[in-house]
């Protein structure tokens, strides 16, 4: 049986098939030629658009990682600056081909101006599972047609994790495929209830590190999970709305992306089912977030530290 690849600029239904696996386990491919260029997307609102020239104003990559590669520039492994100075190293992994750099675009999000769909995919920790001892997690972000974009790792010291567990306080690095850090996601310490309106949750997305982007932060509801989407101003942009029931068997969850009147969808964040062996026996979930193509990048950007706050408030702890 042959499965047609989608095409970039179409909404995929929920499943966001085809899956594929995580890059550790793959066999070694050959590159794919870069695509052309992004379709055509119509029937969405856009934010901002145009973006041509040279980037301006923005420093470089944060940098400070030691990068070791395989042969290859399309197969690296990236050593991080953690207390454990963990190293995470990706072989045979196809990477996205590197796009032109964009006029007041952060560098290094510049591959976000070119897809609609990102795919999350959480690495399974072996002494996590064998042991039940929480360790930093580690996620591979994908566009729709396998090649990876980003690496995520997660900065947390020992005593944090197993202490605070899904609650915890933590920080995200997001690594393009050279080992720079293109993005930092900082989470604070915060215990909310669906029964008080204090302490609710917030993320924030700096691209380069060091510069606000966006946030993301919880509002109270007594029974929907709803986040707001805000620009680098703390200015409220977009809505998520989930389910009243967040976890669901045998089923994606969908949280729909809404317009600040929560009138008109502009995407949605997708928890999707991973299998009854991998939801029962570990917390590696994946995801998938789709938007428009001529979206913003940073509130693009802004989606996938949203899609990282949803799964450590309604997910991390499903096991």
């Amino acid at each position: 049986m042959q499965m047609e690849t989608p095409r970039s600029g179409m909404y995929l239904p929920a499943g966001y098939a085809p899956q594929y696996p995580p890059a550790a386990f793959q066999v070694e491919i050959n590159c794919l030629a870069p695509v052309s260029g992004p379709p055509e997307h119509t029937g969405h609102p856009a934010l901002q658009t145009n973006y041509q020239g040279p980037q301006s104003g923005y420093p470089g990559p944060q940098t400070g990682y030691t990068v070791s590669t395989t042969g290859h520039e399309s197969y690296a492994a990236a050593r991080l600056p953690t207390q454990n100075n963990q190293t995470i190293v990706l072989i045979n992994t196809q990477w996205m081909p590197a796009p032109p750099p964009l006029l007041n675009c952060p560098p290094g999000l510049e591959y976000l101006n070119q897809i609609d769909q990102i795919l999350i995919h959480q690495q399974v920790e072996l002494l996590e599972v064998l042991t039940g001892f929480e360790t930093n997690n580690k996620f591979e972000i994908k566009n729709s047609l396998g090649q990876m974009v980003y690496v995520a790792v997660e900065d947390t010291d020992c005593c944090t994790r197993n202490c605070c567990e899904a609650s915890r306080p933590f920080t995200l690095r997001i690594l393009d495929h050279l080992g720079q850090e293109v993005m930092t996601l900082e989470r604070p310490l915060r215990c909310s209830s669906c029964c008080f309106p204090c302490c609710l949750q917030e993320i924030e997305i700096q691209a380069p590190p060091g510069v606000p982007i966006g946030y993301v932060t919880q509002n109270w509801h007594p029974c929907l999970p709803k986040l707001t989407l805000q620009n680098d101003k703390k200015e409220d942009v977009l809505k998520v709305v989930g389910p009243c029931v967040a976890c669901t068997c045998c089923s994606d969850i969908d949280f729909e992306i809404k317009s600040l009147d929560e009138v008109s969808r502009i995407g949605k964040i997708t928890k999707q089912w991973s299998g009854c062996v991998k939801e029962a026996f570990t917390d590696a979930d994946n995801f998938g977030i789709q938007f428009p193509l001529d979206l913003d990048v940073k509130m693009k950007a802004v989606m996938l530290g949203a899609c990282f706050l949803i799964d450590y408030m309604f997910f991390e702890g499903c096991e």
